[in-house]
């Protein structure tokens, strides 16, 4: 059999060589915090069960929900909440076929960014 001539072609970029933008971050924070709500949907499923299942499981759910690390969870979690909120949003406007231009997609990503941080505390504060 004949041998197969190697082809020197360029390797594909990667995340190194590629120069961070606010867009970019913003699109992969969007499925961070989708996947991590997914892992707090089942937390307070987990609750809920544990209240209808008796006495002894609501105090060990409710001991680690109310606890500093599941406190710390739930914040990030709220966090997440209102960004992924946020996001929703400004792809709303995005499909509308506004903001695609890079300074305004600029701008939206880091009012998500802020916005949600701002939302979360005021929810914190006031809750």
């Amino acid at each position: 059999m004949a041998e197969a001539k190697r082809v020197a072609r360029p390797l594909s970029p990667h995340l190194q060589i590629y120069r961070w933008q606010i867009p970019m971050l913003t699109s992969i924070l969007t499925r961070i915090t989708g996947n991590a709500l997914a892992v707090t949907t089942v937390l307070i499923v987990w609750w809920f069960v544990a209240a209808a299942m008796g006495e002894d499981a609501y105090n060990t759910a409710n001991g680690f929900i109310t606890s500093w690390f599941g406190d710390l969870v739930m914040t990030l979690s709220l966090v997440g909440i209102w960004y992924h909120f946020l996001a929703g949003i400004r792809h709303l406007i995005y499909d509308s076929g506004r903001g695609l231009d890079i300074p305004t997609a600029e701008k939206l990503g880091i009012a998500c960014i802020a916005g949600s941080v701002v939302l979360t505390l005021i929810t914190v504060i006031v809750v």
